[in-house]
């Protein structure tokens, strides 16, 4: 298993052992202890499970005050995945990371807490399943806007599909009030 960091400090891309032989295969998919030692420390509190069709945009989403970090992995099919830095004051703000999790790769993205997240699907459908380090809590989702000029991200499609709230979301630079403050790393960690 190998778990390797991204321009992004705190944003690690899990790559895992797969086992395969002619009956399928056999992955791990979490172990505390390995992913502790590979960085991604905190305790998850909630699985979520999403199914999409080909051109979906989920996202950009994030939460305040309850915010969530997320392991993210592609059970079905293949997803281009998006992590944004949103804290205020961070050194790396609105910068982000790409990466294409599948089924075939089992690759994992850990996405802290006060990063927004999203997801388009590059396959004809795709299951999207994700560990949370905090409670879903409704009224603390917000949204930015998946084309915000500002970001410039290039997503692998110009017309997605999206729901009313994501279609409607306002840039990063508006949603300043919904961030939290960057805080450095404590030593050790």
């Amino acid at each position: 298993m190998r778990f390797r960091e991204t321009e992004l400090p705190g944003v690690i891309l899990v790559e895992p052992d797969v086992y395969t032989d002619e009956r399928g295969f056999f992955v791990e998919t979490y172990h505390a202890p390995r992913y502790r030692a590979g960085g991604i420390r905190e305790a998850f509190v909630q699985d979520n499970h999403s199914r999409s069709a080909r051109g979906t945009l989920r996202g950009l989403h994030g939460q305040f005050p309850h915010c969530q970090g997320k392991l993210v992995r592609a059970t079905e099919g293949e997803i281009f995945d998006v992590a944004v830095d949103a804290r205020r004051g961070s050194p790396t703000y609105g910068g982000f990371v790409t990466a294409v999790l599948s089924a075939e790769n089992f690759h994992q993205l850990y996405v802290p807490a006060g990063f927004v997240h999203g997801f388009c699907v590059t396959s004809d459908v795709a299951q999207v399943q994700y560990r949370c380090t905090e409670i879903y809590h409704p009224q603390d989702e917000f949204s930015v806007a998946w084309n915000d000029p500002d970001l410039g991200i290039p997503w692998p499609v110009s017309d997605p599909l999206l729901s009313p709230k994501d279609a409607a979301a306002p840039r990063l630079r508006d949603v300043q009030d919904r961030l939290i403050e960057y805080r450095p790393p404590e030593p050790g960690r």
